[in-house]
Formats: structure tokens, C-alpha cells, sequence
């Protein structure tokens, strides 16, 4: 007993002690909680010592904001949080707290801390919050109130009692000794009452049917008494009747018929007796079965339908008078057509059914801005068969009312108030569907404020590499630049669909500055203010080549249709150029074989408004020898021919499937040419028609996964006449199918070649069947989907899913291998090939799903994948580049995986999986990429800053900063370098200034001039144009730009490089006044001199006064022909609506030394305007850096005794007569005395030891 008694007393001690230092180490905490933390809140049930937790950050500020919600925190952490904190702390990742930022925030000890982005002051975004919680590592306290029991009384107006409870509960398992005690009770009462005893009656019920229709009777309608006890009651009636049919009994029928008696409704007159015989056809001469036939007066009473001939017969119809007959047939256009008789007695009609198209846009609204209180137009105009009836105007997402607004295609808003900008666009539907427009920005700006920011926004541009600005080490300047944004300008009229001359902010004022490099100076033109002016409008053009995709066999002489439209013709290299109107929003280019060689291709390109010129590079499927095949007969022809591998599917022909146009079934031999292309061949991806998209009901645009694209081609074996086929089946292979999911999604689409909108023929039936047929060595039974079509207008078909497991991949070009960000390339093609997600194949472990292009931007691409978030490797891509037919080259992902050049940090990237092309065969081209697609968990910091977002972060994508995780790709070419006196982004048309000293006069024409000087050398060396004004009295003897470019080495011949050089045109300038002939100087930066002048060259510029003298042999000096020299000068000149285009043209012109072709292999020996020798300087003897490394003892005790003899030599010239020499020649003139009296009294020493 004594000794628990002592036991009791030791750990009263201790817990006093451990109290009294909890209650110090709490105080000390609360001192320090009321500087730093951003709210604190208590328990004033929580008893004992408190601490802090560790900081939590679960969320990140993407998104709508940062949450760094309890509840999650507690679900990720478990038990490193308590029930109950007694307060809380916020800061940000950059240890700043909460109350100092600025932001808008809350926080709660039940909830957690939150802040949303959207409440933001001026746009900005939420920073990146952690937070830690204070709680009791001790404590007893009470759980929550349980809710309230049930009242103890049920009978109405009676009193009863109510009653909760709650728990003391303790955190952690301790002693009782050290566990205080919860204060209060552990439950409560109150009193309750039910309400009043009530009896009331329930709502009347609808009317019951008249006892008659006409001539007075009786309706009833009844209700039921509600009441909470038997002792109240309702007052009132249960019934009530009504009087109805009140009007008066018609008459008989008074319809008079000419032949037959009127209808028991007294509509039409039958004929009973009488047939009315029908034909119903499709455009093309198909008979259409299945059709509904209804009198146009009665169009929802269906009284025939047309059999498998198309055919039908109506008893009752007369045939004295015409009577208007609907068709209607899904998928096709409804009809109403009127019949025909003759005097036999009989009537007879024939309908002509088009298939019916979901509405597609063609007029989209387009951007404007204007002030408050004024007005605006936006139009919006769809096509589609049946035309569609019905608009509807979107405002930001939110339907805006058409009773207020009174719109239709068009929408007029009055009175604008600046809560009115923002994103408009129109759906428009029929029958057939519907479809969204792209979006238009509506701004409006504030009265008497500026429609254009005057002071010009930062633009640094670079300066050439022997520009050293003093006091600085910046190689860039700042230029300025105006935003070329939309501005409300004055408008002849406002009401226009189009606004007749756009305004844009551009340049004002400019400014003469001088750069000061250290040996020269630099005159640049500086932005100092801009204004609201018309815009420059860039002619849109796109380019590009049409080859065919299994050898680069060009479509010679093709037909180019955008819509129904031939709007040209491609070259015999299967070249093509299409002027775009600055309206075009969907472009879709169809290519026709008029020899039938290739398949017939809608394309759906993108262009760029801003540069003017894409090119793309455009593949084609050859089509598939045809075979012959019996008419009669039911025939199979297999989808995919992989060698190795089984046939994706069939088509089943069943016989007498075929007929003409006229609808007459064909009986005979079938050509049957069907061109499969095929996913497990990757080489097809780039030849798939279209852009693999449809439209869903609600009008938007949605991607599709592809299983198979085919094209249909049946002639008659006589005359080639093309038919028609019904009833065909297409059978997929379930084992091709590799993601099981899809297969109850899959379903039949046809290609609208005049959208490229893929659009539903049927779905598929899941069943097991015996295939066989041509190429089939036997038959046997498998498991297909079963899908049945129509061979009518359309001869494109796909096999495809829609599928939402969607990503966006952020892709940026650049200049070089630098991968700087102020040498971002846009206009470049980014495509990315989704490949097969699980591997199946052995000719192609991952088939291709889909092909997507996007046009980089000043802030690169965002590309549309397909993703997965379970498994990294579930989806694939394939990315490429290309510029200008260039492909450009990806960031090396071998012998050594580095983030930094590809631009992805780790761990993220391992778990990409990013491998180039030549990643384990360096003979590989190094022109794409692959990477898993592994869609990025939002609760791991490492994949929240790209290069892969979510699909509903596109505007993340969109606007990740250049220092964001992202894929590189770059162009290989030498070091070259380009400045403008007047700044001008060739990426960007509408950046052109109208001033005389711009490089190219004429923002709709640009013409680019090279010469091509060659170098006898060992080196490759840089070569700098110089190019001043010439003859023009505005510009004589001013810089327009300079040009520096390394000569490419001739890897025929050894010890020669050439390089071709641009430099500023003669011609006109910009006010079309006055010829300005350039004076050019070239001057390659070596030991180098002028050797020979091409002959032809010399001889033009004598015979074009002034000449410019050549006086300086490592120089060439002249003033540039204004005639469009030939490669027998050595000077290549390119004209173009695209100045990127141009310089393509004119340096592969140049490279090849002809005219008119194109190489990006140099050939030094064709061409050549200059030639220059520059030998290499010969090493007489070790410089001092050199001496110092191999005897370094013996340099510097020679140093001093030199130093020293010098001093002696000065002392004993002090009375000379002292000649002033320049810095540099008196420097030099010392040097060689000491150093040849140096070498004298070495001699002498070395001669005594001797």
C-alpha cells in the first residue's frame, strides 16, 4: 500500500513538471502565433498544452484557386492532424503570410483555409498556400452534438421532450491520471410541441371530359380533405361541376367532291376503289424503302410505306384533283410532292429524296470593339439540308433571351454597356442537328477613354555578336512595340456583318536612337508612341505539296474543290497555293485524281491570319487495284491487307445490291476497287481525310478515335459508269478492338466532303458470324461487329469511337538549339499521331488512333490527345514539326537524358518516357518524338506545370509561361543573325511600319535578294552584309539592316564553304516615288580577300551607273541590282505575299546554285557572285598564355629581367625627343623595340655561356 501510494505521488510530480513546461513552451508558441499567423481561433473545451503541426499543401493555385481543405488534409495525413485544432496558420510557399498578400481568402477550423481565383483584384491568380494547425497533444473534450431526438408525443397540439447527446472523448490513449475531466453534461432536453390539429383540403384535380362535345354538357372535377386527427373536419365541398360544351352542333359535312365522298372529318374526298401508286428515289436513282407516305394535310397519320423497290400504293386517293402527298425518311430530307392523273383513271407520283446534312456554319461572327453606348452587328449564317429554322445567341456561356433581344441569324445589341463584352456566339439547328459557331470578342470600352494604349509595351530585339553596349552586358535592346490588338476606330457605318476597315493599335510616333556597341554605332527606329489605326491586313495563303503516302508520288495536275466549288489545280510536283478569304474560319480543301490513281482527299488545313503563309505538307492514299467481282452474287472484300496480320473487317455485298443511277439494278461484273487505311501502318496516319471530328447534338465539336478509315469505288466493267450498293454490311473484328470499352460505342460514320465533319451512318450489333471471302484461305467463325450502310453520294466511311479521356500537350519551336524564349517560331505545323493504347500488333506494336495539327503561336501550341490517368503508358503520341516544307528537329534524347534541353524536369519526365527518333538507332531521322500520355495528377506539384493539361485547362496551356515544362523542337541551320533598323517580327505581318528605312517596302509583296560568295579556306567563317540606303534622296548613306550569316561547308571539296547572304533589294519604297538601289557591302569576318567577281555580275553593275568602288580587297561593295538577277550572277531573287516564304525560296535557289530549284546541300563550285581566299595565320612562335603553362618559372624570371632592362632603356632616352604616336601604333612601336632588344641581349648571354 505504502508503496503505491509513493508511486501516486511520483507521477502527480512528473505530470505537474511536464504541465508546467507545456504551459511555458504554450505561451511562448502563442506570443509567436500572434506575429505570424493569419487567423487563430480557440476551443474553449480543449484543455491541456497545445503545439503545432507540420505545414500541409495538398492543393496548388491551378484551376479555380488553392483549397487546402481539412477534410482532404485529413484524408491524405490520417492522424498528423486532431479532431479539434484550436487554430490555424497560412503562408505562402514563399513564406509570405496570408494577411500580406493582398489576396481575398477564408479560412475555417472546421472547413480549412481556401482562396478562389476568381476574386482576385485585376485579374490575378491565387499564390500556392500551405497551412499548419495548433492542437492539445493532450486533450479531453466533447464530441459534437448529436441531433435532436424525436418529440415523445406524435398526437397534435400536445407537448412533449426532445433529447441529444454527446461524448467525452479522449485523443490519445494516456493514464487517467493525466486525462482531465470533460466539464458539463452529457446530454440536454428542451421542450416540443406538435402544431394545431388541422384539417385541409388537397388541390382540385384537372377537369374530367365533357358529357358531350357540342350542345351543352357537363364536366366534374373533385378533392380529398387532408386532416391530422379524426375530430377536425373540412368545410366545403368535395365536388364541383361545370358546364362545357357550349357550342353549337355543326352541320353535315358541306365538302362538295367531284368524284368519291368526303372523309368522316370532312377534310378530303376518297375515292374508294381509286389507288394512288408511288415511286421513291434517292439523288442518285437508289430506290428508298421504308419511307412514311402521309397526306400533307394530315403529316402525322403514316398510310403507306414504300417497300424494298422504293414503291408504294394509297387506295383512296382520287384521281380528278391533285392532292399534296409528305415523305418522310430518317437521314433524308422530307418532301411534299404533288400527284398526277390521267383518263384511265389512275393516279400516280414520283418523290426524289436528298440526304439529309446536319447544319454547318459558313458565316461566323467575327471580333469587334466599340464604345459604350454605341452599337454592333454580329452575323451568323449556317448552311445544312433541311436549312435550318432556328438561331440561338450565346453570351458567355449563358442563352440569351430571344423576346428581349428579338434576334434570328443576326444579333443587334444598342446602348452598350462595358458588362456587355465578352465571348458571343450562335447555334443554329434543324431537324438534322445542330452546330456551334467559334466564339467572337465583343470589347467594349468606357467613354473618353483611349481606344489604344499610347506608351508602346517592352520589345527587345537582339544585337549583332560584336555589339557591346558599355556599362552593360546586355546583347538586347529595348525597341518597343504596339499591341496589335482590335481598337475602336471611326467606322463609316457600324451596322455592318464585317466592319469595313478594321482598327488595330500599331505605330504613331517613332524615334531616331543611337545604340552605342563600343567600336561602332548602331541607329535603330524605337517605338515611342502608338495610336488606333487601320490594320494591316496580310494576304492568307496556304501551300504545301500533295504526294501520295507510300512513296512521295505527287498528284500531278489534280482538281482542288473547297466546297463545290474547283478553285485550282496542283503542279506537276503536285505543288498548290490557295488565297484564303480573311473571313475563313474551317478550311476544307478536297483533292480529286482526275486519272483515278489516288482516292479522292477532303483536308481540313490550318492557317495563320498573322504571317500569311502555311505550308502543308499533304499525303494521299493510292487507291487499291480493283478487282471483279460478281453482281449476283454475295461477295466479301477484306478491310486491311497487313501482311502477317488478320483483316480489321469485311464488307458483305449481298446479291443484287448494286444498281446505276438511274436505279435500275446492275447485273454483271463489278470493278471493286476499297482502299483501307489501315491503323496498324502509321506511314497512313498523315493521309487520313478529314480531321477525324464530329458534331454531337448540343453543336459541339468532338473528337473521334479511328479503328479504320475506307473508300468505295464500283464502276460498271463496261463503260465505267459508277454505282451504287444497298444493304451493305460492314463486319469489324472484335479482336482488333483492343480497349474493350469501345466496343458497345463503336459506330459507322460517312465523310460530308464539303465540311470534312465526319457524321453517323449506324451503329453495330454485336454478334458471331462466319467470315470469308477474297484472299481468305478458308472460313471460320469469330466474333464481329455488325454495322449496315448505304452506298449513295458518299464514298468515305470510318469505324470510329468518340472518346473523352482527353489532354493537351504543350509544344514550342524555336531558331536553334538555344532554345531561347525571345526566339519562339510561330506558324510552324505541330502534329501529333495518337498511337494504339495497348500493344496488339507485330508490324506495329501501336496503331495509330487519330492525327491532329495545330499552328504554333507567339506562346507556342497546345495539341489535342487522347490521355489516361490510370496507366502511364496507355496512350502514346507522336509529334513532329514542320515549317515551310522543313521538318524542324527534336531535342536529343540520347546518350544522355537531359531536362534542361528538352525542356521537362524529373521526375515527370522518366514517367513520359520521352524518346527521340533516333533514341536506339542513330541512323533514325531526328525529326519527331514520342511520349507516353500520362494525364497529370493535380495532387502532385511535379505534373501541375505541364507540358501535359487537362482538357478543361486549356487555357493553362494556352498561357504557360515560357519557363513552364514543355517539348522543343528547332530549326538546324548555321549561326545566322538579322537586323532591322526598323524593327519587323516576319511571324507577324501585321508588325509592319510604314517608314523608309523598313527592310521590306510593301507588307503585301515581299521580295527577298541573296548572293552567294564562296570561301577558299579551312574554316567555315561568318560573312556580314552591311545595306545602307543608296540612290534614294530620303535614305542615301542610312543603315537599313545587317546581315550576318556562317558559310556552309561543300562536302565535295575540300577546304571550300560558301554562303548565301541577304541583303536589302533595290527597288521602290514604300511611297512608290522613288527607285532606292542599296549600297551593299560584304565583308567576310577572317583574314580574307577578294579573289574574283562573277563576270556577268561586274559587267551589269558598269553598265547600271553609279557603280560603287571596290577599293578595299577584303570587302565587296556595290549597289543592288534592281533587275531580278539569275544564278549566272550569283544573285537570287524571290517575290512572294510571305516573307518567310520567300527566304526559303530564294536560299534553297541559292544553295543549289540554279534558278529554279532547291537544296539544302551547299554546292560551292554552281552560281557564285564573290569568291574570297581566307588562309589561316601561321603561329610563329608561343604566346605568353602558352610559356606560362609549359614553364611557368622560367616565364616570369624572364618577365622581370625584361622589365627591369626596360626601365634602364628609359632612363637613358629621357633626353631624346619624344614622337606622339596614336594609343595603338605607339603601343605596337614599344613593343617591337623591347622585344628586339630583349631578343639581342639573350643572344648575347647564350653566346658567353657558350
Amino acid at each position: 500500500m505504502m508503496e503505491l501510494t509513493k508511486l501516486a505521488l511520483l507521477l502527480s510530480f512528473l505530470a505537474s513538471v511536464t504541465l508546467g513546461q507545456g504551459s511555458v513552451r504554450s505561451r511562448n508558441l502563442s506570443d509567436r502565433s500572434k506575429r505570424v499567423a493569419f487567423q487563430t481561433f480557440t476551443d474553449s473545451q480543449t484543455t491541456g498544452v497545445t503545439e503545432w503541426t507540420s505545414w500541409f499543401n495538398i492543393d496548388h493555385p491551378g484551376g479555380n484557386g488553392d483549397y487546402e481543405r481539412l477534410e482532404a488534409i485529413r484524408f491524405y495525413y490520417r492522424e498528423r492532424v486532431c479532431v479539434r485544432p484550436t487554430a490555424m496558420e497560412a503562408r505562402t510557399t514563399d513564406w509570405v503570410a496570408a494577411a500580406d498578400t493582398g489576396e481575398v481568402v477564408h479560412s475555417s477550423l472546421e472547413k480549412g483555409f481556401w482562396c478562389i481565383n476568381k476574386e482576385q483584384p485585376h485579374g490575378r491568380i491565387c499564390s500556392n498556400y500551405h497551412v499548419r494547425f495548433q492542437c492539445p497533444p493532450v486533450q479531453s473534450y466533447w464530441t459534437d452534438w448529436s441531433e435532436w431526438g424525436p418529440c415523445s408525443t406524435t398526437v397534435c397540439n400536445d407537448v412533449g421532450v426532445q433529447v441529444r447527446q454527446r461524448k467525452c472523448v479522449s485523443a490519445q490513449p494516456m493514464p487517467l491520471l493525466f486525462v482531465p475531466a470533460c466539464q458539463g453534461h452529457h446530454s440536454e432536453r428542451k421542450e416540443c410541441s406538435n402544431p394545431p390539429c388541422t384539417a385541409k383540403w388537397s388541390p382540385w384535380g384537372l377537369w374530367g371530359t365533357c358529357s358531350a362535345t357540342c350542345g351543352g354538357g357537363r364536366r366534374t372535377r373533385r378533392r380529398t380533405c387532408v386532416k391530422t386527427s379524426a375530430t377536425v373536419h373540412c368545410k366545403g365541398r368535395p365536388v364541383e361541376v361545370q358546364k362545357c360544351g357550349k357550342s353549337p352542333c355543326p352541320a353535315k359535312c358541306q365538302r362538295v367532291c367531284m368524284e368519291g365522298r368526303p372523309n368522316e372529318d370532312c377534310s378530303v374526298c376518297v375515292c374508294d376503289g381509286h389507288e394512288l401508286h408511288g415511286d421513291v428515289q434517292s439523288v442518285t436513282g437508289f430506290p428508298i424503302a421504308g419511307a412514311s407516305v402521309a397526306l400533307a394535310s394530315h403529316p402525322k397519320v403514316i398510310r403507306a410505306h414504300t417497300d424494298s423497290k422504293g414503291q408504294f400504293r394509297l387506295a383512296g386517293v382520287c384521281s380528278s384533283s391533285s392532292s399534296l402527298i409528305t415523305i418522310r425518311k430518317d437521314k433524308f430530307v422530307p418532301v411534299n410532292v404533288s400527284t398526277s392523273s390521267n383518263a384511265t383513271g389512275e393516279s400516280w407520283m414520283r418523290a426524289v429524296l436528298r440526304s439529309a446534312e446536319k447544319p454547318y456554319i459558313v458565316k461566323h461572327p467575327e471580333d469587334k470593339v466599340r464604345y459604350e453606348g454605341g452599337r454592333v452587328l454580329l452575323c451568323c449564317t449556317a448552311t445544312g439540308s433541311p436549312a435550318p429554322d432556328k438561331y440561338y445567341w450565346y453570351h458567355n456561356g449563358t442563352l440569351l433571351d430571344k423576346k428581349l433581344y428579338k434576334y434570328e441569324e443576326d444579333l443587334i445589341l444598342r446602348d452598350l454597356k462595358q458588362e456587355q463584352s465578352g465571348e458571343y456566339y450562335c447555334k443554329a439547328s434543324s431537324p438534322a442537328g445542330s452546330i456551334k459557331s467559334t466564339p467572337s470578342l465583343l470589347t467594349v470600352i468606357a467613354k473618353e477613354t483611349p481606344a489604344c494604349n499610347s506608351t508602346p509595351e517592352s520589345h527587345l530585339i537582339r544585337l549583332p555578336m560584336d555589339c557591346v553596349q558599355p556599362g552593360t552586358a546586355s546583347k538586347y535592346y529595348n525597341a518597343g512595340r504596339c499591341p496589335h490588338n482590335n481598337c475602336a476606330g471611326s467606322l463609316d457605318f457600324d451596322m455592318r456583318c464585317r466592319d469595313g476597315a478594321g482598327f488595330c493599335c500599331g505605330v504613331q510616333k517613332m524615334e531616331s536612337q543611337i545604340i552605342d556597341c563600343g567600336d561602332y554605332k548602331l541607329p535603330i527606329r524605337a517605338v515611342t508612341q502608338c495610336s488606333c489605326q487601320k490594320c494591316i491586313q496580310p494576304t492568307v495563303l496556304v501551300r504545301g505539296r500533295v504526294v501520295a503516302a507510300d512513296n512521295d508520288e505527287p498528284l500531278r495536275f489534280g482538281h482542288i474543290y473547297i466546297g463545290k466549288g474547283r478553285v485550282g489545280t496542283t503542279g506537276y510536283q503536285g505543288g498548290f497555293t490557295l488565297k484564303i478569304t480573311s473571313d475563313t474560319q474551317r478550311l476544307v480543301v478536297n483533292f480529286v485524281d482526275p486519272t483515278q490513281t489516288f482516292i479522292d482527299t477532303p483536308k481540313v488545313f490550318i492557317f495563320d491570319k498573322k504571317s500569311g503563309s502555311i505550308y502543308h505538307n499533304v499525303k494521299v492514299m493510292r487507291k487499291q487495284t480493283a478487282i471483279d467481282i460478281n453482281a449476283g452474287e454475295t461477295n466479301f472484300i477484306d478491310l486491311g491487307d497487313i501482311k502477317g496480320e488478320d483483316p480489321i473487317g469485311q464488307l458483305v455485298i449481298p446479291p443484287n445490291s448494286f444498281h446505276k443511277d438511274s436505279g435500275e439494278t446492275y447485273e454483271g461484273t463489278v470493278k471493286a476497287s476499297v482502299t483501307f487505311i489501315d491503323p496498324r501502318n502509321i506511314t497512313t496516319a498523315a493521309a487520313a481525310p478529314g480531321d477525324l471530328n464530329f458534331v454531337d447534338d448540343e453543336g459541339d465539336m468532338l473528337p473521334l478515335r479511328t479503328y479504320g478509315m475506307f473508300s468505295v469505288d464500283f464502276r460498271d466493267e463496261t463503260n465505267k459508269e459508277v454505282l451504287g450498293a444497298g444493304a451493305v454490311q460492314v463486319l469489324l473484328d472484335t479482336q482488333h478492338v483492343k480497349m474493350q470499352e469501345h466496343i458497345p460505342k463503336m459506330k459507322l460514320w460517312s465523310l460530308n466532303p464539303d465540311t470534312g465533319v465526319w457524321e453517323e451512318e449506324s451503329d453495330f450489333s454485336y454478334s458471331t458470324t462466319t467470315a470469308g471471302g477474297h484472299g481468305r484461305s478458308k472460313r471460320e467463325e469469330r466474333t464481329f461487329l455488325i454495322g449496315n450502310m448505304e452506298i449513295r453520294e458518299r464514298r468515305l466511311f470510318n469505324l470510329d469511337v468518340p472518346e473523352n479521356r482527353r489532354c493537351y500537350v504543350k509544344v514550342r519551336a524555336y531558331m536553334s538549339e538555344k532554345f531561347l524564349p525571345s526566339e519562339q517560331l510561330e506558324g510552324v505545323v505541330i502534329s501529333l499521331i495518337n498511337l494504339e493504347p495497348k500493344p496488339g500488333y507485330s508490324s506495329n506494336p501501336r496503331a495509330w488512333g487519330r492525327f491532329d495539327s495545330v499552328l504554333t503561336g507567339p506562346n507556342g501550341a497546345c495539341l489535342p490527345a487522347f490521355c489516361d490517368a490510370m496507366k502511364p503508358d496507355a496512350y502514346t503520341a507522336y509529334v513532329t514539326a514542320m515549317l515551310g516544307g522543313e521538318e524542324l528537329e527534336a531535342a536529343p534524347s540520347s546518350p544522355k537524358m537531359n531536362p534542361n534541353v528538352i525542356g521537362v524536369t524529373q521526375p515527370y519526365l522518366d514517367k513520359l518516357d520521352y524518346q527521340r527518333c533516333d533514341h536506339n538507332d542513330p541512323a533514325q531521322k531526328k525529326t519527331a518524338f514520342r511520349i507516353n500520355l500520362a494525364k497529370p495528377n493535380q495532387n502532385n506539384f511535379d505534373e501541375t506545370n505541364g507540358p501535359i493539361y487537362p482538357y478543361q485547362n486549356l487555357l493553362g496551356c494556352e498561357n504557360a509561361p515560357v519557363d513552364a515544362n514543355h517539348f522543343r523542337f528547332f530549326r538546324v541551320e548555321k549561326d545566322k543573325y538579322e537586323y532591322n533598323v526598323v524593327p519587323f517580327e516576319e511571324n507577324d505581318l501585321t508588325t509592319w511600319t510604314r517608314d523608309y528605312l523598313s527592310w521590306w517596302p510593301n507588307p503585301q509583296e515581299f521580295r527577298a535578294c541573296y548572293i552567294k560568295v564562296k570561301i577558299h579556306g579551312q574554316k567555315e567563317l561568318m560573312v556580314r552584309s552591311r545595306n545602307l540606303g543608296g540612290t534614294h534622296p530620303e535614305t542615301r548613306g542610312q543603315l537599313y539592316g545587317i546581315r550576318d550569316i556562317r558559310s556552309t561547308r561543300d562536302m565535295r571539296e575540300a577546304n571550300t564553304s560558301a554562303a548565301c547572304v541577304e541583303f536589302k533589294c533595290g527597288g521602290m519604297l514604300f511611297d512608290q516615288a522613288e527607285v532606292d538601289r542599296s549600297l551593299i557591302s560584304l565583308i567576310p569576318q577572317g583574314n580574307c580577300r577578294r579573289i574574283s567577281v562573277n563576270g556577268l555580275l561586274q559587267e551589269y553593275l558598269i553598265k547600271h551607273p553609279p557603280v560603287a568602288h571596290n577599293n578595299e580587297s577584303h570587302a565587296f561593295t556595290m549597289l543592288a541590282p534592281v533587275d531580278p538577277l539569275g544564278h549566272n550572277y550569283g544573285i537570287y531573287t524571290v517575290t512572294d505575299q510571305n516573307p518567310r516564304v520567300a527566304k526559303e525560296i530564294a536560299i534553297g535557289r541559292c544553295f543549289d546554285g540554279t534558278s529554279d530549284g532547291f537544296s539544302r546541300e551547299m554546292k560551292s563550285d554552281y552560281g557564285v557572285a564573290v569568291t574570297f581566299i581566307c588562309p589561316e595565320r601561321k603561329i610563329n612562335r608561343e604566346s605568353l598564355f602558352q610559356r606560362l603553362q609549359t614553364n611557368p618559372g622560367q616565364t616570369l624570371s624572364q618577365m622581370a629581367r625584361d622589365m627591369r632592362e626596360m626601365e634602364g632603356v628609359q632612363v637613358q632616352r629621357s633626353s631624346t625627343q619624344v614622337v606622339a604616336y596614336p594609343s595603338e601604333q605607339q603601343g605596337r612601336t614599344q613593343s617591337r623595340r623591347v622585344s628586339s632588344t630583349t631578343r639581342r641581349r639573350a643572344s648575347m648571354r647564350a653566346q658567353q655561356r657558350q
